[in-house]
């Protein structure tokens, strides 16, 4: 089975652009590029549109009238969920942790403005949130679906696969591709799209939680690769891992602002202090340790988050 084979909406604008870093590129000594999925074309845009695509495309085939899905108070997931589901049709109702910002600022104002159903679980259990959907769904009577945080099960990591490929027919050609890790689909999405599609470029995971992504990642990919039929190895090989959470997640790190204001300040581009901001921190880190030669090409995947901007202090 192709990936061209499975169910898959069009929610998105694509392909997103490639764009230098003319002024980032002379401050590294190497040649730095940005994906701007933050131009995805749903809400304030972001990587989550990919994932949707292919996972309200379950939910519709399902026959779903309601769907949940979870994440933090600021969740970026659930705030374009909500908007892809309602552009459907669908009703939203994000079950979200008691945790960070709650009030009516970032994401959460975006989801007022959209009249989404936001209720709050004071639990750090996952399982708990996808008790209470299902204890939520069974009372309404309807049809529901399920989406999990991040949308990152095997089918949302398509989104990034599907990326990958996309990537390799747009130019430059490049040595080395870096994301924020979050919740897994992302990363694991587009480090078996490189195997696939962009054998000779090596991609970079920028942890930004605590989560053991030594084993999400490689079972997201080996997961991923069954639903494309594709017989692929799957080794800590095929990837890098690197620690930026700084002191907690949704937590902003000194490191992570700092990268954050130098792309304001260089690129008139915004980056936000949870995700982006802390993953493009580790790119600079790998820059000046002399990870990338002056005449590599290395790409940023800009994975949205601009809500988050406005409701996380960055000190």
């Amino acid at each position: 089975m192709s990936l061209s084979d499975i169910e898959r909406l069009t929610l998105g604008v694509f392909p997103t652009p490639i764009l230098r870093l003319d002024n980032v590129s002379r401050a590294l000594n190497t040649n730095v590029y940005i994906k701007r999925d933050d131009l995805t074309g749903v809400g304030l845009g972001g990587n989550k549109v990919r994932k949707l695509e292919y996972l309200l495309a379950d939910a519709r085939r399902q026959g779903a009238e309601i769907v949940f899905t979870t994440g933090g108070a600021q969740s970026n997931h659930a705030m374009l969920t909500a908007a892809c589901a309602l552009r459907l049709g669908m009703t939203p109702i994000l079950i979200l942790k008691r945790r960070g910002v709650t009030d009516c600022r970032g994401n959460q104002l975006l989801e007022r403005l959209m009249g989404v159903d936001v209720r709050f679980v004071d639990t750090d259990d996952y399982a708990d949130i996808y008790a209470e959907m299902d204890r939520v769904g069974r009372a309404s009577g309807r049809p529901y679906y399920k989406i999990p945080c991040g949308g990152s099960n095997a089918l949302g990591s398509l989104g990034y696969v599907k990326c990958a490929e996309e990537i390799a027919a747009q130019s430059p050609r490049f040595d080395h591709l870096i994301c924020a890790e979050g919740s897994g689909g992302t990363m694991a999405g587009l480090a078996l799209g490189a195997k696939l599609y962009l054998p000779e470029t090596r991609v970079y995971g920028m942890m930004v939680d605590t989560d053991p992504f030594d084993v999400i990642t490689p079972r997201l990919m080996r997961e991923a690769a069954a639903l494309l039929g594709e017989a692929v190895e799957i080794t800590p090989a095929d990837y890098t891992l690197r620690d930026m959470c700084g002191p907690g997640y949704a937590v902003s790190s000194e490191e992570g602002a700092a990268a954050v204001r130098m792309m304001a300040q260089m690129e008139g581009l915004f980056l936000d202090p949870v995700y982006t901001g802390k993953a493009f921190a580790g790119l600079i880190a790998l820059a000046r340790e002399g990870t990338f030669r002056p005449d590599d090409n290395v790409l940023f995947i800009h994975t949205g988050g601009a809500g988050g901007l406005f409701a996380v202090d960055m000190g």
